[in-house]
């Protein structure tokens, strides 16, 4: 069902490559990662980083944990000089992409190939003091990921396989179990992309190239298709006092310069109030 919503341009064309908001409940503030930038940007400020950065998420120490190249980085603050935990032994043209936290603080982190070689990239699981372990193998282009209200399931994309699936979650233990479809998207939509888990359930997702974001109800049944003024939108998440404004990244990465003429919207960040609200971010619970 496509609705029409009133979409507020926030940041014009800020990004080349906008990914993975999340809003910072005790700043008030959204964190989000310009990829190709490089950068860590917050509050209207921009962090440069050495290598594209595929995600950065608060930590419970008040700082950050980010996805650099293949690099797990903590940094004490956004000025602070990243600090290497880990890195992720892959093809050096693979890059840490999407990420998101658990409600026990565990790190949830995808990587993905840029050429799009089959099944080289993953998602890794990576707790308290603990080195990443592979969660999920085999995949190409890991990205959005979230939970059900109850957190029995885990929402996951592997972009390429055009699907939303659903995995068994122990909570308690962090492991996963069953995997299936959840929902499917046609390539003529777009690309699933990140994704978020509204206060109802309801699943969000970004259709990069498809120019759009829909809704999924916990049945997986489509509940909204909702066309935005950018052809890529990336990622989108849930702020504002109330949690009920709905920001999307963007991205103008390879778009032409005719392209970019014609979508000047691309690369911006966007709000729209879609009468539903989110819930908070978890932080990571590692040091």
């Amino acid at each position: 069902m496509t609705v029409s919503m009133v979409i507020e341009i926030v940041e014009p064309a800020a990004d080349e490559l906008g990914e993975c908001p999340v809003w910072r409940a005790d700043a008030q503030d959204l964190l989000r990662v310009d990829i190709n930038g490089p950068a860590i940007v917050a509050a209207g400020r921009r962090r440069r980083l050495p290598a594209p950065v595929g995600f950065a998420l608060p930590a419970r120490d008040g700082g950050l944990v980010a996805g650099v190249g293949l690099d797990l980085v903590r940094l004490a603050d956004l000025d602070a000089a990243p600090e290497r935990r880990a890195r992720i032994g892959e093809a050096h043209v693979n890059r840490f992409n999407d990420a998101a936290c658990d409600a026990h603080g565990r790190l949830w982190a995808g990587t993905m190939s840029t050429t799009r070689v089959a099944g080289t990239a993953a998602l890794y699981r990576v707790e308290a003091d603990s080195p990443p372990a592979p969660a999920i193998a085999g995949a190409t282009i890991s990205n959005g990921l979230g939970w059900s209200l109850d957190e029995t399931r885990m929402y996951y994309i592997d972009s390429v396989t055009q699907r939303v699936d659903a995995l068994d979650f122990d909570a308690e233990r962090g492991r996963l179990g069953r995997r299936r479809a959840f929902a499917h998207v046609e390539p003529d939509d777009g690309l699933p992309d990140g994704l978020c888990v509204d206060a109802e359930g309801g699943v969000w997702v970004a259709l990069f190239g498809g120019g759009a974001i829909r809704r999924y109800l916990p049945s997986g049944r489509l509940d909204a298709h909702v066309p935005l003024p950018v052809s890529c939108p990336t990622s989108l998440a849930f702020g504002g006092p109330g949690l009920d404004e709905l920001y999307v990244t963007s991205s103008r990465h390879r778009l032409t310069a005719a392209q970019r003429a014609a979508e000047p919207a691309a690369g911006s960040l966007l709000r729209l109030r879609p009468g539903v609200t989110g819930r908070l971010t978890h932080a990571f619970a590692g040091a």
